[in-house]
């Protein structure tokens, strides 16, 4: 499922509408300095549904970040979604990145995952495998090779919704939108041992922009 992007991501429409309502009314019926604090909070409920078009990159054997944010894992590890050993690239969304998450790679999904859970802060170890989640195994060839990629967005302190928009079947490309997370999250993104890193822990990426390694 791919929409063309627009400014404002379509799931804050509702939040954005409604923020604008209260803060607009609060200046009507109290007075413009009542309704500064509401406006201050429409214009931060704004910035968080941003969602900006991005190119891909030309690199085929790139697999791109799925979202904005920073990197805090880059370990090796049990892909428990695939059922293997992996290389671990996980990315931590504050509430000030675009919260869109978008395929890192060409492929077939292979399965999708739901597990309900816990809300602890995003940043740490455990979240990954305690929070709520939802990983999306795909099926990829890179010069003529099969490859497999999971992505897990993991729900966050305050993140309460976990939006995903693809099924088992389906096909994705490089940069398609296929979910999203409201207010705080991370994404884990489960790579073969073969994979080469790009990045490290603490820098920065933007989804579809950042090549987070080769394959």
């Amino acid at each position: 499922m791919n929409y063309p992007h627009p400014l404002l991501a379509r799931e804050g429409w509702p939040f954005i509408a409604a923020s604008f309502l209260v803060s607009l009314g609060a200046w009507i019926f109290i007075g413009f300095g009542v309704s500064i604090p509401l406006w201050i909070i429409t214009l931060f409920v704004v910035q968080f549904f941003r969602d900006p078009a991005r190119e891909v990159p030309e690199l085929e054997n790139g697999v791109l970040s799925p979202a904005d944010g920073r990197i805090v894992k880059v370990e090796r590890c049990l892909d428990p979604y695939a059922g293997r050993e992996a290389l671990l690239i996980s990315v931590f969304m504050n509430v000030f990145n675009v919260h869109s998450n978008r395929s890192s790679v060409d492929g077939t999904i292979r399965d999708v995952q739901y597990f309900p859970g816990l809300f602890v802060n995003a940043d740490l170890d455990k979240a990954s495998s305690e929070n709520e989640r939802n990983a999306v195994v795909i099926d990829t060839v890179i010069a003529g090779q099969a490859q497999t990629v999971t992505l897990v967005q993991v729900a966050g302190l305050i993140a309460r919704r976990i939006l995903c928009y693809v099924h088992a079947g389906e096909t994705l490309h490089k940069g398609q939108r296929y979910g999203f997370i409201r207010f705080g999250s991370r994404v884990d993104v489960y790579l073969p041992l073969s994979a080469t890193p790009l990045v490290a822990p603490g820098d920065k990426v933007s989804a579809t922009s950042t090549v987070l390694a080769t394959l």
